[in-house]
């Protein structure tokens, strides 16, 4: 056997390892909190973090991250968000990761801009600095929100092939620990059958009178269902509500 072929099965089962701690992970964090610390010790980088976004209410509604000591020294004020909402359309992987994805893909920012471009841009010096160069796992999920692993180094060298190729190899596999996560936490709210229904409707991208029609009820019957749902769930906008109760479309 050559030492490529060495190096390349023990890369492979460094991935094999990474993934099957994370299925032997059975805390309530959704992924599995040991995913993260496996993905930055196979992937190196400053820091690794996994969030999930609702773009309409700007409500980061799950994040995690791995230990970093500057997050002190970054742009902004205190680690707000207003920068990132003022420039986000300047940041176009965050533009990709906002998109529709049917399957799990993996992009870094330099497939968008150079990191010259990047350093010049508002959206660096108040939300990005000092990362340098980006790298992101974008996850399947309900409209209006992300979801997405990310890769962050403050070197401005790009993240080379092979560690792009990994990333992408790994992709559905993060997916999947996600999902069996997320089944297993399942939501710890009990809404009653025809509440179920409108969301599944709502899901669907069906407007209240649509909903009304297709359950044979009037839209205000529509919306007092969905204003108890939004009670029990403790959320105040429809897509926050799909994406607690089906946080995957195959639940539908």
């Amino acid at each position: 056997m050559t030492a490529t072929g060495t190096t390349a099965e023990a890369h492979l089962r460094r991935m094999a390892d990474i993934l099957d701690e994370a299925r032997r992970d059975l805390s309530d964090a959704v992924p599995p909190q040991s995913l993260l610390l496996g993905l930055q010790r196979l992937i190196p980088c400053d820091c690794a973090c996994f969030s999930e976004l609702d773009i309409p209410t700007r409500i980061h509604v799950n994040e995690q991250e791995t230990p970093y000591d500057n997050w002190g020294n970054m742009g902004g004020d205190d680690g707000s968000l207003d920068g990132y909402w003022r420039w986000r359309h300047q940041h176009l992987q965050c533009t990709w990761v906002a998109g529709p994805h049917s399957s799990p893909d993996a992009h870094q920012m330099t497939d968008f801009m150079s990191v010259r471009e990047l350093m010049n841009l508002p959206i660096y010096t108040e939300c990005l600095s000092p990362f340098k160069c980006i790298a992101a796992v974008a996850l399947p999920t309900a409209p209006n929100r992300t979801r997405v692993f990310q890769f962050l180094r403050e070197e401005p060298k790009p993240f080379t092939e092979h560690e792009m190729t990994t990333l992408r190899l790994m992709a559905p596999h993060l997916y999947t620990l996600y999902q069996e996560a997320a089944l297993r936490r399942g939501p710890r709210v009990r809404l009653t059958r025809r509440e179920l229904d409108v969301l599944r409707c709502v899901a669907r991208g069906l407007a209240t009178p649509q909903i009304a029609e297709q359950l044979v009820v009037s839209p205000s019957t529509v919306r007092k269902h969905l204003e108890n749902a939004f009670a029990k769930l403790g959320v105040s906008s429809r897509t926050a509500a799909v994406a607690r109760i089906f946080p995957e479309a195959e639940v539908l």
